[in-house]
C-alpha cells in the first residue's frame, strides 16, 4: 500500500517520515493502523485535535448536520451554521474575558489568518514594518514567512523575505536581561535602521519555536510599548490557543488585550480547516472583498466548533482538567529529566504544551523514533529540532497520559543510555 506514497507524493512530506506506517482508524487519544496496531497520540493533527479523535459530541452534531443536508460551502454568505458559532463565540468565549473583536474569516489555516492580520494592521496604520521574535513560526506564505524565525522554512521561499523586523524573545539573550528594554530602544531610536512598525506579532507560548514561555511580565511590557507608540499588538494564537495552557487563549494569565488574535488548528475540535481574525471593530477599515477566499466558509468546521464550545466551554472544568493533566505532565517529565546525568534534557513549555529540550536535534529524533516503536506518536520542535514536544489532547484521561509518558521515559533512557555507551 505504500508504493503509490513512494511512487506520486511529494518529497515535501514530513511526518510521514517520522512514523512510517498508514493510519487507518482514530479514536480519543489513540491512532491506528492498518494492521490494527494502536498508538498513543501525542501529536493530535500538531495541536489540532484537542479534544481528540472523533470525539462523540462533535461527532454526532456533524452527522446530524450532513444527513439533513446542511450547507457545506457557503464562500462568506450567511448561513445558520455560521450564525450558531459566531453566537456561541461570542457568549462563551468573547463576553466573558470582556473581549470586543469582530469576526473575520480567512482562508481555511493558520498562515491565511495571519496573512489577514498583517494586511490589516499595515493598511490601517499606513507603515509596513512589523516587529516578529525569535524563533517565532507564523506559517509558510510569504507574508507570514518574512516573520518566522526558522532558516529552513524561510529557505525555501526562493526570494528575499521582506516586510519585518525579528527581536528577541524573552528569555533569548540570557534569563536576567530584559529583552523588552532592547525592543524599546530600537523602536525609539531614530538611527537604530528600525522604521517604526505597523505592528508587532508575538506567541505566548512558541510552540514550533521549541516552547518558549513568554513571562506575563513580559507580555504586559510588550503591550505597554505598543500602546505608548500607536502600534497594534497581534497574538499568534493558533497553537497555544483553544485551551491547551489551560485557559482558552494562552494570553488570558497575562491580563493584556491584543488588538488582533489569529486562531486556527483546534478551532474546529474536529481537525477541520477553520480560521479566523479577530480584531477590535475601529480596525475593521475593510472594503467588501478586499480580503477574501474561496473557503473561507466551511460549514461542516462551524458545526463541530459550535459543538466544540458549547460543550467544553459553558464552565471551567475543561480548563480545570488540563490544568490538572498539566501538573501531572510536568511532575512526570522532572522525573524523567532527574532520572539522567544532570543537564542532560530540560524542562520546557506550559499546560498540556510541554517537553524536553536535549542536547541537539539527534538525540530528540532518536527519542521521538523509539517511542514510535513502542507505541507513542510524538513530534520534535525548535531550531534544529532539539525539543521532545508533547501536545496531547487536553481531554486526555490521567492513566492515558501516564501511559504514554511511561513510553516517554522507556525511549529516553534508552537513547540517553545508548549515547553514554557510545561515548564511553
Amino acid at each position: 500500500m505504500t508504493d503509490i506514497f513512494e511512487e506520486i507524493e511529494s518529497e515535501v512530506q514530513s511526518y510521514a517520515r517520522s512514523f512510517p506506517v498508514v493510519f487507518d482508524r482514530a479514536q480519543g487519544p489513540y491512532l491506528f493502523d492498518v494492521d490494527g496496531r494502536r498508538y498513543l497520540d501525542f501529536l493530535a493533527g500538531a495541536g489540532t485535535l484537542n479534544y481528540g479523535h472523533n470525539h462523540p459530541v462533535l461527532k454526532e452534531a456533524l452527522i446530524d448536520y450532513i444527513q439533513r443536508d446542511g450547507l457545506t460551502h457557503g464562500l462568506d454568505m450567511h448561513t445558520v451554521a455560521k450564525e450558531q458559532f459566531l453566537t456561541a463565540l461570542q457568549k462563551y468565549i468573547l463576553e466573558p474575558r470582556g473581549l470586543d473583536y469582530v469576526v473575520q474569516f480567512t482562508g481555511p489555516t493558520g498562515t491565511n489568518a495571519v496573512e489577514a492580520a498583517l494586511k490589516l494592521a499595515r493598511n490601517v496604520t499606513g507603515r509596513h514594518n512589523v516587529i516578529s521574535f525569535t524563533n517565532g513560526f507564523h506559517g509558510v506564505s510569504l507574508g507570514a514567512m518574512a516573520l518566522t524565525g526558522n532558516e529552513h522554512h524561510r529557505g525555501a521561499a526562493g526570494l528575499p523575505l521582506t516586510g519585518g523586523t525579528s527581536m528577541p524573545y524573552d528569555g533569548y539573550m540570557d534569563d536576567d536581561l530584559d529583552t523588552t528594554r532592547y525592543l524599546e530602544q530600537m523602536i525609539d531610536d531614530p538611527s537604530s535602521g528600525i522604521d517604526h512598525p505597523a505592528a508587532v506579532i508575538v506567541e505566548a507560548v512558541q510552540g514550533e519555536g521549541g516552547l518558549n514561555v513568554a513571562s506575563d511580565e513580559w507580555l504586559r511590557r510588550v503591550e505597554k510599548i505598543c500602546r505608548e507608540r500607536d502600534i497594534l499588538l497581534i497574538v499568534d494564537d493558533i497553537q497555544a490557543g483553544c485551551g491547551r495552557t489551560g485557559t482558552f487563549f494562552s494570553f488570558e494569565p497575562s491580563g493584556i488585550k491584543p488588538d488582533i488574535v489569529t486562531l486556527s488548528k483546534s478551532l474546529s475540535g474536529y481537525g477541520l480547516p477553520l480560521a479566523v481574525t479577530m480584531f477590535r471593530p475601529e480596525l475593521d477599515q475593510w472594503k467588501p472583498g478586499e480580503h477574501n477566499g474561496t473557503f473561507r466558509g466551511n460549514n461542516h468546521a462551524f458545526v463541530t466548533a459550535t459543538a466544540a464550545l458549547e460543550h467544553f466551554w459553558q464552565d471551567d472544568e475543561l480548563c480545570r482538567h488540563v490544568q490538572d493533566n498539566a501538573s501531572l505532565l510536568t511532575r512526570r517529565l522532572t522525573e524523567i529529566a532527574d532520572s539522567l546525568p544532570k543537564n542532560t534534557v530540560q524542562l520546557k513549555g506550559r499546560g498540556i504544551m510541554q517537553g524536553l529540550s536535549c542536547p541537539d536535534g539527534e538525540m530528540a529524533s532518536s527519542i521521538s523514533a523509539a517511542s514510535f516503536k513502542r507505541g507513542l506518536v510524538i513530534e520534535t520542535s525548535g531550531s534544529e529540532g532539539q525539543v521532545v514536544k508533547c501536545l496531547c489532547p487536553l481531554t486526555i484521561k490521567s492513566e492515558e497520559l501516564n501511559a504514554g509518558l511511561d513510553i516517554l521515559q522507556a525511549a529516553t533512557l534508552d537513547v540517553v543510555s545508548n549515547r553514554f555507551k557510545k561515548a564511553s
